[in-house]
Formats: structure tokens, sequence, C-alpha cells
């Protein structure tokens, strides 16, 4: 855990700027197995001390590797002479930020960062299971990844914090040929908040995973490709997940409205139809914990849930404080930097659309010709809210039925425009948090969502 040397520099906070004063240590593990043979192995560290200082309207930032009271204190001294040269010489000549009430929380917990021995012998034993009942598989890949992202922060407005965020998971990638010789691929993860001995504990308890997706790649080994053009579907929880985070929002993050994002023109409009709401959790969700719980960002605002869309209409931005200055809203703590050397940029927390009241069963029953895509392993989408996903796993449905599995294939569309198709919400909801954001800097961050039918581009062969 970090010790606390920063704490004493308070005092030496200028008291006619905002100050930021940050010490933060970001670990990574990862073991990887290829068909049993050991192919990475490896333990990183990164740590340092930051400090951030606002006045008149810029800031000054500095940053250093050293943690020693010596360099904390040269950092402080930066970062304050850099705001105001800044402010001499590109002020915007702005007043102090709005006020915060003030106060401390502490969440960080230690946990077990198990040698790496305990991960490659648990990832061979779960090998040995896959390779003795999995035969018609022609490569499997077993990764761990566990990371962690502890931060010690002191401010001179705001709330003070210290946080430990650690992350594990196991990740499965098989692959298998079908009749043709074509080779089709799925990969699932296993995993989620905390350190490897909280996630793992015996091997035993992932072969129902490991059965799961070995039969989902049999069953795709036999599948269709599913055909091009605009259908009624299903769009499965994952996948819901990833579309409230990358088409919708990232269009929503302050700084990217700033910069000419479509929900800039559209607060307060209607973006979707009104079984449509989506929120940013801070640290707590209708189902308890949030995947990654968030208390107080790194500008010192503490954590509260942002509404976005609520039953169909653009009601919220998420912002840093210089943002929600800017459009009158009130900042709910959507500051994150990743490592000690980057500044606060406004990041997604857990996202996430809201589940509804309709059953999965009678969602398929309602579809005569169309697809149930249930994953996705990739996508993108840019600041008009146009996107494209990709569907490793899906089924097609015909005349209310689950039917055959589908190849790869993608997804594609305005999520604007597509939301306003939804027309029903399932009542069941999933999370997962094994991504990382890539905006600008690498972030952890958690999606989710329920199923949602609505019409949809359909990529094909």
């Amino acid at each position: 855990m970090l010790n606390d040397i920063i704490t004493p520099f308070r005092s030496g906070f200028d008291p006619d700027a905002h100050t930021e004063l940050r010490l933060h240590r970001n670990t990574r593990r990862a073991v990887g197995l290829l068909s049993g043979n050991l192919v990475s192995n490896s333990r990183t560290e990164n740590s340092g001390v930051s400090a951030r200082v606002y006045r008149g309207g810029v800031y000054g930032f500095a940053a250093d590797s050293e943690t020693s009271e010596d360099r904390v204190a040269a950092v402080l001294k930066a970062a304050t002479e850099n705001a105001a040269f800044m402010d001499a010489h590109a002020g915007k000549g702005k007043g102090a930020l709005p006020l915060l009430p003030c106060s401390g929380v502490d969440t960080a917990k230690p946990y077990d960062d198990v040698p790496q021995s305990v991960m490659i012998d648990f990832a061979r034993q779960l090998d040995e299971y896959i390779a003795a009942n999995c035969p018609k598989l022609t490569g499997r890949t077993i990764s761990v990844r566990c990371d962690s992202m502890e931060k010690l922060l002191r401010v001179d407005n705001g709330y003070d914090s210290h946080s430990l965020m650690p992350r594990a998971f196991i990740y499965l990638d098989f692959s298998a040929e079908t009749d043709a010789g074509v080779t089709v691929e799925l990969y699932d993860v296993a995993g989620g908040f905390g350190g490897f001995a909280d996630n793992f504990t015996d091997p035993a308890l992932l072969y129902p995973f490991v059965d799961r997706l070995y039969t989902r790649l049999m069953e795709k080994r036999e599948g269709v490709y599913a055909d091009a053009g605009v259908h009624t579907c299903i769009l499965g929880a994952e996948v819901a997940g990833i579309l409230a985070h990358e088409a919708v929002g990232h269009t929503t993050e302050a700084d990217l409205v700033l910069g000419g994002s479509v929900a800039g023109p559209m607060l307060n409009k209607r973006v979707a139809s009104d079984k449509i709401t989506l929120v940013d959790y801070a640290h707590t969700t209708p189902q308890g914990a949030a995947p990654l719980p968030i208390y107080v960002d790194d500008e010192g605002t503490p954590a509260e849930d942002e509404l976005i869309i609520d039953k169909g209409i653009l009601v919220g931005y998420m912002n840093s404080r210089e943002t929600a200055e800017h459009f009158g809203m009130k900042p709910h703590g959507n500051a994150r930097a990743y490592s000690f050397m980057d500044e606060p940029l406004i990041r997604m927390r857990n996202t996430a659309i809201l589940s509804g009241t309709d059953k999965l069963e009678d969602m398929i029953a309602s579809v005569d010709d169309g697809y149930y895509f249930m994953t996705t392993n990739n996508g993108q989408a840019d600041t008009t809210g146009e996107f494209m996903f990709g569907i490793p796993f899906g089924y097609e449905i015909k005349n209310g039925k689950k039917g055959r599995a589908i190849f790869d294939t993608t997804i594609t569309g305005v999520a604007f425009e597509m939301l306003k198709t939804a027309d029903m919400v399932s009542d069941r909801m999933d999370w997962t948090c094994s991504g990382m954001c890539g905006k600008k800097q690498p972030m952890p961050v958690g999606m989710g969502g329920p199923d949602i039918r609505c019409r949809i581009m359909v990529g094909g062969r």
C-alpha cells in the first residue's frame, strides 16, 4: 500500500489556486499459455507523484516517477509555477472553480498479490481440463491478466481520498475448423473486481465456463452466414453494454461535446425510445456494488451517478469540474487519470442501459426473421454516434424460435437513430469490467445492459 508522504505538503498549496496532489501506483501481472506452452509471464509496476494547479482558467501540471519528499516538493513547486506561467501568458481571466464539499474517503483495502507461480499452476490445471474435454479444438489460449490502480489524493477543496482498484481475469480463446476447413474462433472472459485469489480459488469452478465456450464454438462450427441488411434483432446484454459505452457514452462526455459531438445540440431532446434509460453509475447499481466502484475522482469531486438518458430524453453530460461550470451542471466525479504522469480526463465509470420489463423468451418469440446477437469482440464509434461492432457469436431467429448459430458478422448504425427503434427491453441485466477504454489514456471501465429488441443494419458474408 502507498505510504502517505504527501499530506504534509498540503501546507504548501497556493492559497490563490486549486491544487491536486496525487501519489499513484499501477501494477500489471500477465501469464499466457498457448496450447499448453507458457508463452508470457510478466510483472510490471508504474508509480510516481503528480500535481495539478488551476489558476485563471488554465492548469499547470508536473509529475515525477520518484516519490521521495524532495521530489514531491519539486513536483508541487513546478506545477504551481507552470500554472502561474500559463495564467500570465494564456490565462482566460476566470475565477476559482465552484467550491465543493470537503471531506475524505478511504476505500483502499489490501488484497493478495499472488506470485506468478500461482497463476501459472492454475492456468496449467485449467489447460489440462480443456485438452482432455474439448477434442475438436485446433487451438487454445489461456491468458491470465491482473492489474491494480492505487491512488492517494490530497486537494485544497473537495474530497481527499485513498483508493485501490484491483481486477483479475482469465481469458479463453478457442479455435476450430468447419468441415470446409474454415477456422472459427470464440473467446470469453471470467473474473472481475478483486485480486486473483479473490476471483479464482479452484480451476474446477471454471469447468462449466469452459464447457459453455466449447459448446458455443461447436455450434458456430456448424453455423451459417447472416443475411446482410436491416433486420429486427435482439442485442444481447453484452452488446447493449458496449453500445452504451462506445456509441452513446463517449458522445456525452462534456469535453467531446465541446469538441462538437452529436450530443451537443440534443440536450433535453429525444434520442431514443421511451424504453431507454442510460446511467453512468459511480459505485452502486440497482443490482448492488458497481463492477468498478469509484467514490472520489482525481479532482476531489465526490462521485455520484450521472443520469444521461431518461426514458429516451438526453438529460445530462459527464463532466469535470471545469466543464460542469461551463454547462451549468453539477460535477459527479468523472475526471480520472490512468497513471501518475496523466492529467485527469472525463471518463466513464460504470455505464449501462437499464433493464426493462420484458422476458427474453417473449422477445425471441416476437421476431419472425432476425438475429440474436449475444457477444461482441470489438467495436468503434465516433462523436457522431455512428458505430460498428464485431459480433463473434449469435443465433438466427426464425418464426419466433432461436435457430442456427451464425459466423462472425458486424452490426452498424447511428446510436441516436437506432435506439429510437428499441421497443422491447428485457428484465435481466449483465455487467462486464474486463475492458480498457482507450480515450487518449487507457482506463478500466464497467459497462452493462439488458437485451434490447431493435432494428439494425447487419453485415453479411
